[in-house]
């Protein structure tokens, strides 16, 4: 029997990230009859708002604009495919579970996204611990917690969304901790109006157990976490739980486009995110950027920057402008949402000096909270230097010790050393067989 290995494709454009800006980009882009092709990690399209699953509902609009992306006949997906480096120019590699593929590109949008910004505390590590989004995907894909105590901690309106996804699932929350301050939260509800439908969905999350000016200051448990102790206000609470889902915002994934050399530009937060213009155009040629990979503003601001990037990837600008007031609008959205829970600095006193750090590599905080920056780190405690590559713990040292993030290197994901070989030792072959 045979079976490919290693194979070479090509496309008009290339989409990386299936969320609403990849969807939306797919969508506008299919009508100019370019051959696209979409490319996600995940087995199903939709991205982490919009994850499908056994314990997942999707929106309406959701599911119409998935409908619509898979009616287009040049639209090829191709789901739970990893890019793993950039071999050549116009060129990304990619894997899947049976074989590596090298694709060429005319035009390349990057849809990446987003990761949650985990910040160590102690019993951060305790299994029953994990970041908010990670528990509302969980629960998504099928995970039980019917009848389990589960407190959200954090910063930012997913923690009301994962609590209201927890309580679906039949979970008792018994807190949601919002760092941000009662006068911040005031102010940010004070201009939903602008926004009436997030004012709607803002006043359909809200629950008893929510309280402002409140962090998590430890988990505690032999074996896996059993309470929670929380800061309130000038006050110190306890809570015992089953689970404890904490995560302090989101930061833009963008290592793809930094492997690719494309400008970064400061956010509001502090974090980086991908530099583009009125287009969606990057600083390399012929590669956009669409969604919060661009700077988090929720799921109507990636929409509405997929669609202007679709449209003028494939030239069509006329179009691409008719989605600029749409954009401006929820620009000024996010706005308001890196001001309103910007993160208070009493955070960064979080980890205790022998709390974790760098998980992949056992590093605590002591043993890095002296170094210069990254490469004084890796140097003395192989710091970032484990299998999620600093994804957790760059974002995580970049506030406590305002370090820049390590720079990505290749392969991006673990890869399996057939699919590198087979692109090293024929990178222009049409396709690589084997009995």
């Amino acid at each position: 029997m045979t079976q490919s290995l290693f194979a070479v494709d090509s496309c008009d454009l290339l989409i990386i990230g299936a969320g609403p800006a990849g969807m939306a980009a797919a969508l506008a882009a299919a009508s100019s009859g370019a051959r696209i092709v979409v490319v996600d990690d995940n087995p199903l399209p939709g991205g982490q708002i919009w994850r499908d699953g056994p314990g997942a509902q999707l929106p309406p609009a959701a599911r119409r604009m998935r409908e619509q992306v898979a009616a287009c006949t040049n639209v090829r997906w191709l789901s739970a495919t990893r890019v793993v480096a950039a071999p050549a120019p116009q060129t990304l590699l990619l894997e899947d579970a049976q074989r590596g593929l090298q694709m060429q590109w005319g035009k390349l949008l990057l849809c990446t996204g987003a990761r949650e910004l985990l910040l160590p505390f102690p019993g951060w590590t305790l299994p029953g611990v994990t970041g908010a989004g990670g528990l509302q995907a969980l629960i998504k894909s099928g995970l039980p917690v019917a009848g389990e105590r589960v407190v959200v901690a954090g910063s930012g309106p997913l923690l009301l969304a994962v609590a209201a996804t927890a309580r679906k699932a039949g979970a008792q929350v018994l807190r949601v901790a919002e760092q941000a301050s009662a006068a911040s939260m005031a102010g940010f509800v004070a201009q939903l109006p602008r926004w009436p439908g997030k004012a709607v969905q803002a006043l359909g999350l809200l629950q008893a157990g929510w309280r402002t000016s409140s962090h998590v200051l430890e988990a505690q448990g032999q074996g896996r976490v059993e309470s929670v102790r929380l800061q309130q206000g000038g006050t110190t609470v306890e809570l015992a739980c089953d689970r404890v889902a904490c995560g302090f915002g989101l930061v833009p994934n963008i290592q793809l486009g930094q492997l690719l050399g494309c400008a970064l530009v400061p956010t509001a937060t502090g974090a980086q995110a991908l530099q583009v213009d009125a287009w969606q155009a990057t600083s390399v040629p012929h590669v956009y950027a669409a969604g919060e990979c661009t700077g988090i503003g929720g799921s109507e601001r990636a929409l509405a920057q997929g669609a202007v990037a679709g449209h003028a990837a494939m030239g069509q600008q006329a179009a691409a402008q008719r989605h600029w007031p749409q954009r401006a609008r929820w620009d000024r959205f996010a706005q308001q949402l890196a001001h309103s829970f910007a993160l208070q600095p009493q955070l960064r006193k979080l980890p205790q000096a022998d709390t974790l750090v760098c998980r992949c590599e056992d590093v605590p905080y002591a043993a890095v909270s002296a170094c210069s920056g990254w490469t004084d780190a890796k140097l003395h405690s192989r710091c970032g230097m484990g299998a999620c590559q600093g994804r957790v713990c760059g974002a995580a040292t970049q506030f406590l010790l305002g370090w820049t993030p390590p720079a990505p290197r290749v392969p991006l994901t673990p890869t399996r050393v057939g699919t590198l070989a087979a692109m090293v030792s024929a990178p222009g072959a049409a396709q690589r067989h084997t009995s």
